[in-house]
């Protein structure tokens, strides 16, 4: 979709539905197929405060280029004077976030079947050479039927093969260890992510929290993690995590063997669904 084929007088706008650093996002309905979407609406104004232009540029590249049942679609963008305007699938559930801290933690099924559906997304990212480097519990969101769908791409890089990247970013407790030292990275940052991500499923909280961040550095760096005897957890769950917190990046478990795991295989919804 070109950007020129649009404008807002296509769109029924509804409710508003989200607020980011650079905009707010609504319910609409596109008046010719009645589709409803997401609009994201992102003022100029911001962009140009923070210079962040050449980052928007690249996050709306990446994500147009992706179509996956588990990454939420960029169907097309517009502009006029003052504001960039990006139509979004929309995900009725919201944020797998708001839902942790309803629930404080997932069962085993749900953590799972959320843990096998971002495996499948990543997959499918890395093979298109896109990491996304900031996976975390705020940039996912679910559907109507509760299927995981990652979404924010502002911080995702288009890696060139064998290549690694040098920026640090992400949210601190996500930090994979080579880029909380500055190190060159790859793609499997994102799945030192998922072994977080599987932790707090099931803990309600990321493995290597602490008082401040340069504590929480030390403990990545360390791989100092913790499994409390309570709430209970599986050993089959643990071994997850244990073999995706890896300091050596080249020793961290594949997408393809996450996929293939005893408690993935046991536990996982094969529709990826959860209500």
């Amino acid at each position: 979709m070109a950007a020129e084929e649009w404008q807002l007088d296509d769109f029924e706008i509804g409710k508003f539905i989200g607020e980011g650093k650079f905009g707010k996002v609504y319910l609409a309905r596109e008046k010719q197929s009645g589709y409803v979407v997401a609009l994201k609406v992102i003022f100029k104004k911001k962009l140009e405060k923070y210079q962040f232009f050449g980052h928007l540029r690249r996050e709306i590249e990446i994500q147009h280029s992706l179509d996956h049942p588990n990454v939420l679609r960029l169907f097309a963008w517009f502009h006029d004077e003052s504001r960039v305007f990006l139509v979004l699938e929309y995900a009725a559930q919201g944020e797998l976030y708001k839902l942790l801290k309803n629930l404080l933690r997932f069962s085993e099924k749900r953590a799972a079947t959320y843990v096998a559906s971002l495996a499948k997304a990543l997959a499918y990212c890395h093979k298109k050479h896109v990491i996304h480097r900031d996976i975390k519990p705020e940039n996912l969101l679910l559907d109507f039927e509760g299927r995981l769908k990652i979404a924010d791409f502002g911080w995702a890089a288009q890696l060139q093969a064998h290549v690694k990247r040098q920026t640090m970013c992400g949210t601190i407790d996500y930090l994979a260890p080579e880029m909380v030292q500055n190190k060159a990275h790859d793609q499997t940052v994102d799945n030192w992510t998922l072994g977080i991500l599987c932790y707090e499923f099931l803990y309600g909280v990321p493995p290597f929290e602490a008082e401040d961040k340069y504590d929480t550095f030390k403990r990545i760096l360390k791989v100092d993690v913790v499994f409390p005897s309570s709430p209970f957890v599986s050993p089959e769950a643990k071994d997850l995590i244990s073999k995706l917190l890896v300091k050596d990046s080249s020793k961290r478990l594949s997408l393809q063997k996450i996929l293939e795991h005893p408690w993935i295989v046991q536990n996982a919804d094969p529709s990826g669904c959860c209500f």
